[in-house]
Order: structure tokens, then C-alpha cells, then sequence
């Protein structure tokens, strides 16, 4: 009878001419997770009642001054429900805003590292996010996290970088009251409050070694110990680690324990940078753009050739992060007019000679990028870049003089 059909809040007698209201409660809650049943009763008696909330039951009530009694019983029940269902949207659209869908970029590089990542996702196992920053490291641990098994479970980030040594070990492992001076009430820590779901830990190079002993023994046993604590505690996360620096060489100079590294390369991924990607640099400057209009109030703007061709030649040190910003700023600038290369710091300009209209998809703009781009690669060595253009130094020489690089 009630197949196919959506309720918040079900009143129930308990007699029913065919079966009992508290039993009937365990197979609706078993249907509909999400309803709510209030069961109704002339006789009420305690062990009926408890057996009631065991199953499930919202509430247990007995007849009599039904209005004073059911009316705000009804208002609670479905404000439970209404709770629960902001619970659920609002999840969704976590895991819609962090999944791998909303990676973006079209280069071979980045979807490569996106299926690879999707792999290690279901498997649960420990994932080594390196590369430089601001390439995004954080967006795929989210992503991982959300495509695994343990998506409906805390994600928690922790920056190694940001902390002292005592704090970053409070942070990580929590303290109980008076452990310290000012440690006022017990606190949770970061590897408590991951138990279940995922803990990452960005720059994790940056941690100290004795903290690392300390961690290596929480991957190896799920415990850990309060500071201020003699008894261990258990947590069981995922671990997700991130770094900018290069975890192999840092642990034979002795600066990073070999067997946490060890631990933690279980499944690396490398995250290569903005200027190693170009094809990806238009699909995010599109969502930048609607997302700051959306934000400042403005109307869609549009951008010229000069503007993404400036973007695409630039070398990009700080990344993604980087490419962000610079286009808040020019959007701030810009005021309702389309963005032109006019709007973006020194360091992007692309000089042209005075009547030239510059487009992207002439020859002459095709060979200044193409050339720019690969001076950024070998960070202003002439001699490599002309190796790598296949043309001689001279030329090279004469081109950078000719589009002013």
C-alpha cells in the first residue's frame, strides 16, 4: 500500500486490524530509512514502548489530548527529517564539487593522472600526492576521497608547515586538559577526528622526525597517544600525503625518515605543473572567469586573443593558485569590459610593434608563443632553446629581438 509513495511522518496505531504496530515499525524502517513513524497506543506499557524506539519509532505515546500531544510531536518529527535532508543535499554537493568530474583540463597529462588516480581511489590504499604548489594537490585528495569507500566519513587536511613542533603534535594527536599551558579541555586530534574516513596531511616534508616515528607507529598499529596521555587511543583513516619536495632525496640526506617514506610511497602520483599543460590553461581561465563574475555581480566577460595567449606563454611558478588570482585581479580591473592583456602584470606582457593588431592565430603570434614557451622551459638558456626549436642561435637571437622577448 505504501510502495511508490514519499512520506516524512507516519502516524501509526499500534493495534491494526493485521499486525502490530511496533513489529510493522522495523519493515518501514527497513523501506524508508528517511520516514518517520510515531506509534499511537490506548494501552501503553513500558516494555511495548521500548521495544518501539528499539525498532526505530520516532516516538511512543499514548492516546488522549491527541492535538497538545501529536501537533508539536508532528513539528519535531518532520524537522528531523527536513535536518536529515539538508544533511544528504548538502553531501551531494560536497561530493559533486570535489569529485574527479570537476578536475579541470583536456591535456594528456592531466587525464592520465585523473584514471590513474581513480584507480588507487577504490583500493583504500595510502596515495603520495607530490608536485609543486599550487598544482592542485589538495583537489585530488578531496577527489580520492569521494570516490572510495570511506566518502561518507570526515575528510580532514592538516598543514604540517603552519605549526611548531609541539602545536603540530597536539594538532595531530590532541591533548588531554592541563597537558600543557593552556590546554584548558581535552582536544581532539586531527588523526582522531579522521577515524573512518581520511586524513591528509599536506607538506608532510616539513614534519619533524620525531614526529614522524610517532606517525610511522600509527600507520603500523591505528594507535596513537594524546599528549598529556599514557594510554593509547585507536584511529583507522586513510592517508593521504602531499609534499612540493622530493621525499627520496630528502630521506638519503637523512632530512626524512627512509621507513615512513617507504610507507607512505605506496601509490605516488606526480602533479605537473601549469606550464607543463598548456592545453589545460583556457577550461580553467573559462571557470575562473564565471566564477568571479558570479561572485562580483557582473555580467559574463569576455576576453581577447592577446589575453589567453599572454596566459598560455606565461611559466606560471605559482600554479593553478597563481592562474586564479591573476584573473580576480584582472576581472577587478577590467570593470565590464572584455579582458585584454592590458590588465595583466609586467611580468605577462607580450610587447608587439606599433600597428600591429596581435591575434592569436596568426603566424607571426603562433612563432613569438612557441618561442616564449620554450624559453620558459629552459628558464632563459638560449643555446638549449635554440636546440630545441631546431634553429640557429642567430636566428634566435634575431627572433627574440624582432617580437621584443
Amino acid at each position: 500500500m505504501l510502495c511508490g509513495k514519499t512520506f516524512d511522518v507516519i502516524l501509526c496505531d499500534v493495534k491494526l486490524p493485521d499486525a502490530n504496530g511496533v513489529d510493522l515499525v522495523k519493515k518501514l524502517r527497513e523501506t524508508a530509512p528517511a520516514w518517520e513513524v510515531i506509534l499511537l497506543t490506548a494501552y501503553g506499557n513500558i516494555p511495548d514502548g521500548v521495544r518501539a524506539i528499539q525498532q526505530g519509532a520516532f516516538d511512543y505515546i499514548t492516546k488522549g489530548n491527541d492535538n497538545d500531544k501529536i501537533i508539536p510531536l508532528i513539528h519535531r518529527a518532520i524537522e528531523k527529517t527536513t535536518l536529515r535532508q539538508r544533511v544528504e543535499n548538502l553531501e551531494k554537493r560536497v561530493g559533486e564539487r570535489y569529485s574527479f568530474e570537476t578536475i579541470l583540463g583536456q591535456s594528456a597529462a592531466l587525464r592520465r593522472l585523473v584514471d590513474l588516480a581513480r584507480k588507487v581511489a577504490a583500493t583504500g590504499a595510502t596515495v603520495l600526492l607530490t608536485g609543486e604548489t599550487g598544482t592542485g594537490k589538495e583537489v585530488f585528495a578531496q577527489a580520492i576521497h569521494q570516490a572510495g569507500s570511506r566518502s561518507g566519513k570526515n575528510f580532514v587536511a592538516l598543514n604540517c608547515s603552519t605549526f611548531s613542533r609541539e602545536l603540530l603534535e597536539s594538532e595531530l594527536f590532541g591533548h588531554a586538559k592541563g597537558a600543557f599551558t593552556g590546554a584548558l579541555k581535552d582536544k581532539k586530534g586531527f588523526v582522531e577526528e579522521a577515524n573512518g574516513g581520511t586524513l591528509l596531511l599536506d607538506e608532510i616534508g616539513e614534519m619533524p622526525l620525531d614526529l614522524q616515528a610517532k606517525l610511522l607507529r600509527v600507520l603500523e598499529t591505528s594507535e596513537f597517544i594524546r599528549v598529556g596521555e599514557n594510554k593509547p587511543s585507536k584511529s583507522s583513516f586513510r592517508l593521504i600525503a602531499a609534499t612540493n619536495k622530493d621525499l627520496k632525496a630528502e630521506s638519503e640526506q637523512q632530512r626524512f625518515r627512509p621507513d615512513l617514506y617507504f610507507r607512505l610511497n605506496v601509490f605516488a602520483l606526480q602533479l605537473p605543473p601549469l606550464r607543463e599543460r598548456v592545453a589545460d590553461i583556457e577550461p580553467l581561465v573559462r571557470h575562473f572567469i564565471q566564477e568571479f563574475c558570479a561572485k562580483m555581480k557582473k555580467p559574463l566577460l569576455a576576453y581577447e586573443p592577446d589575453f589567453l595567449a599572454a596566459l598560455q606563454a606565461y611559466h606560471w611558478p605559482g600554479n593553478v593558485r597563481e592562474l586564479k588570482n591573476c584573473l580576480e585581479r584582472s576581472l577587478i580591473l577590467a570593470g565590464n569590459e572584455p579582458l585584454s592583456a592590458s590588465l595583466l602584470p609586467f611580468e605577462f606582457s607580450l610587447p608587439v610593434k606599433a600597428g600591429q593588431n596581435p591575434s592569436a592565430f596568426s603566424l607571426n603570434s603562433a612563432e613569438k608563443l612557441q618561442i616564449q614557451k620554450v624559453l620558459n622551459h629552459t628558464k632563459g638558456n638560449k643555446a638549449e632553446a635554440a636546440r630545441l626549436l631546431e634553429i640557429g642561435i642567430a636566428t634566435l637571437y634575431r627572433k627574440i629581438d624582432e617580437y621584443g622577448l
